[in-house]
């Protein structure tokens, strides 16, 4: 290797190229809409790096899993310290001390009467525990979804799923689920802009879905806190008030889908908090533990105490080294006050994005709370059709100059913001900086087209 480190840096390069070939090869990501020729050697706080050595700003953050950062120390330690004891012992046959610890932790910091939790592995499999519980619960069997929503992609969820291009070769659906619009202000059947009326609106339909829809023997109502998949989608301050009323008219149960919104990424611990409006059945994935999988399934005592001894088990859930991981996630969320960190960043980040709205009409909409934003791109303003090929070169456009973003929403137009809530700010400042960049260069069809 000479001074300027040319040989290291040839050697990364073929090491990023071979990873990339054994994927081709060997990972099935053919139901990936487009994976990132980035193979990654080492991500810390909010940078990933490729074999390559190139550096990038992660604003996706795994999807919004690492809250607190890539490989924050005070997780890491104290996986470490438990990998030392104890890495698996089956916590819904043994009792597990770190398993109970962070049981007790959620009941503390949930809203509302939410107490007893079921750990498993995915935010899938937390949804199906909440299904379940909402069934034997009740006695009831059918559910009501929103358009717009995801909550998973096993044969369940994807059945309470409303985005259709999550819901692509995933069919026959189960039964029993009836649909009512998500109050989307920049897109929704009634051309409501106004929210408050479109709260007013959308809750009504719920009650539509449940008169025309079903048999009358409806368990639950789930909703994303805030949808993600759908394309950051923020409901209207009243929206969950006025549904919960709906609810409690029909002796309906509520399960929030906190799995993408939860962890301080909204601004607040939870999401729902900032409606006022208490679950009966919450579910918590993706930034429970900073990057350890894990789900949490927590509800009342009287609903989780509903299905009898051995009729839902996780072999997996509840991992000791996950729970002690998300204990010390729990403990960095408050020593750092990162929900805080989000609203103001956040706060920032949509300044800046709404001056960018104004330069480009490529940009129909700015919508986000805390650091969970989307930029909805479309070709005519006016029409408000979706330009999915934009994003994809925006997105594109940001990789290649050291920025990793998000791409979601129904018609894949969306440009998600979603970083470590630890980001520094001049690195959001360059973040911003670069999707101008991006905007720019992709406002040029030549661009697009290539």
């Amino acid at each position: 290797m000479d001074g300027n480190g040319k040989h290291d840096a040839a050697r990364g390069s073929e090491a990023h190229d071979a990873t990339i070939q054994r994927y081709k090869e060997f990972v099935t990501t053919s139901f990936v809409a487009s994976i990132e020729p980035i193979s990654v050697a080492k991500a810390e706080g909010a940078t990933v790096w490729d074999q390559d050595g190139t550096a990038y700003v992660d604003c996706f953050a795994g999807i919004a899993v690492v809250n607190a950062g890539h490989r924050h120390p005070k997780v890491i330690a104290a996986a470490k310290r438990q990998m030392d004891s104890v890495v698996h012992a089956a916590s819904y046959i043994y009792h597990v001390p770190v398993v109970a610890q962070l049981a007790e932790r959620l009941a503390e910091i949930t809203p509302g009467r939410l107490q007893k939790t079921f750990f498993g592995n995915s935010g899938a499999e937390g949804i199906e525990t909440a299904m379940r519980l909402a069934k034997a619960y009740t006695g009831k069997h059918e559910f009501i979804s929103l358009t717009h929503s995801f909550h998973g992609r096993t044969a369940a969820t994807l059945s309470i799923t409303g985005n259709k291009a999550r819901k692509t070769h995933g069919g026959p659906y189960l039964p029993g689920v009836a649909f009512a619009p998500v109050p989307y202000a920049y897109r929704n059947p009634f051309r409501l802009e106004d929210e408050e009326e479109l709260a007013e609106r959308c809750a009504e339909m719920v009650e539509w879905a449940i008169t025309y829809q079903t048999s009358g023997d409806v368990a639950a109502f789930i909703s994303e806190a805030v949808w993600g998949e759908g394309g950051i989608i923020v409901p209207p301050p009243s929206y969950f008030r006025r549904v919960k009323e709906v609810l409690d008219r029909h002796g309906i149960l509520f399960i929030v889908d906190e799995v993408q919104s939860g962890f301080g990424r909204c601004g607040t611990l939870f999401a729902i908090e900032q409606s006022g409006v208490e679950p009966d059945i919450m579910v918590l994935a993706k930034g429970i533990a900073d990057g350890f999988p894990l789900s949490a399934t927590i509800a009342r005592a009287d609903i989780a105490d509903s299905l009898r001894p051995g009729e839902h088990l996780s072999t997996f859930g509840g991992n000791p080294i996950c729970c002690a991981a998300a204990l010390a996630n729990i403990d960095v969320m408050f020593e750092e006050r990162l929900p805080e960190e989000a609203a103001r960043k956040g706060a920032h980040v949509m300044s800046r994005l709404r001056e960018l709205q104004t330069q480009f009409p490529l940009i129909g909409d700015v919508r986000g709370v805390g650091l969970m934003i989307g930029v909805d791109l479309v070709r005519d303003r006016a029409t408000r059709e979706p330009a999915p090929a934009e994003a994809v070169a925006v997105r594109k456009f940001c990789r290649e100059h050291g920025v990793l973003v998000g791409v979601g929403g129904q018609g894949g137009n969306v440009v998600r913001i979603q970083p470590p809530l630890v980001i520094a700010d001049a690195d959001l400042d360059r973040a911003v900086d670069t999707l101008a960049a991006a905007l720019a260069a992709v406002s040029t069809p030549a661009v697009v087209a290539g």
